[in-house]
């Protein structure tokens, strides 16, 4: 199986960050934490602090599985300065590879990069980017084709249980699921 790569940049939101991280290797995905940061310590939204597996220029993504983006703030607007993380972003969809992106990164990040033109899409709610292009919704979750999105914390089991099911199956992401308790 590809590997799925999860971003971490200061200030990203650690719930929603190390559920996915959880739950994908739960289900037993291969993913790897990857750093914007020019080390591989990352201090989340509130305080808490990460050593993520690796720098982003550590890795080729032209193989990915899943490009994540946990939201937080300011980590989705520091992902959203990334130039090569965005760049890489575009690549991944414009190749049909799958982006995942949680709370307010579909909305800093994604939309304005026009990864979400013409879809279905969810973010924390007040944060919708006014782009007409996107359709907003108010679920938890939306799944639009290849881009998975998100609207926060109490949905992060299942924004990343939604990836598993994507990638190995609604019976795996259910077995994830109740082994967990959910």
């Amino acid at each position: 199986m590809k590997t799925t790569y999860v971003f971490f940049a200061d200030g990203f939101e650690e719930v929603e960050a190390m559920t996915c991280v959880d739950v994908m290797r739960r289900a037993g995905m291969p993913v790897v934490t990857v750093s914007i940061n020019p080390e591989l310590e990352v201090t989340g939204a509130h305080g808490v602090t990460m050593v993520a597996d690796s720098l982003y220029d550590d890795n080729d993504y032209s193989d990915a599985e899943w490009l994540v983006l946990p939201g937080g703030m300011p980590g989705a607007t520091n992902l959203a300065d990334h130039e090569p993380l965005c760049d890489e972003l575009v690549a991944q969809v414009k190749r049909g590879g799958k982006v995942g992106a949680i709370c307010a990164s579909p909305s800093i990040v994604l939309a304005p990069l026009g990864i979400l033109d013409g879809r279905d899409a969810v973010c924390y709610p007040g944060m919708e980017a006014p782009r007409e292009a996107v359709r907003w919704g108010q679920d938890s979750v939306a799944i639009d084709g290849n881009v998975v999105t998100g609207n926060g914390p109490a949905a992060a089991a299942a924004f990343a249980l939604a990836m598993v099911s994507c990638s190995m199956g609604a019976d795996v992401a259910n077995a994830v699921a109740a082994g967990m308790l959910l």
